[in-house]
């Protein structure tokens, strides 16, 4: 199977950065793609962004500007730098990797980070 780990969560002020980092290790073969999600209370989980292996990504309107995230393919790893943090961006980070079999998407998930940014 897949196994993902996060680091880099944290308590940080409005305004201030984080940055969290997942690697990815097991069966890994042919990934497409790799990203962070994040779920906070109540509220369903959401995309944040995600890297194709190819380097395509894609960010939630909500952190455009404001997030980056990267990936190294060598390492199987996937890094999200988040910037001007703000109080709404509080939640529990995912880790995900997807693999595609045709119609069929495989996700794999993290055990999730928590982000608290304080006002």
């Amino acid at each position: 199977q897949v196994q993902l780990v996060e680091s880099g969560g944290g308590l940080v002020p409005a305004g201030g950065s984080l940055r969290l980092s997942c690697a990815a290790s097991g069966n890994i073969f042919s990934i497409d793609g790799m990203g962070w999600y994040r779920q906070a209370p109540g509220k369903q989980r959401e995309l944040v962004a995600s890297i194709t292996s190819a380097g395509s990504t894609n960010y939630a309107d909500s952190v455009k500007g404001r997030v980056t995230i990267s990936r190294d393919n060598a390492k199987n790893t996937v890094s999200l730098q988040m910037n001007s943090l703000k109080p709404e961006d509080t939640a529990v980070y995912y880790c995900n990797l997807f693999r595609k079999f045709g119609a069929i998407t495989d996700n794999f998930w993290g055990q999730g980070v928590q982000v608290t940014v304080s006002s």
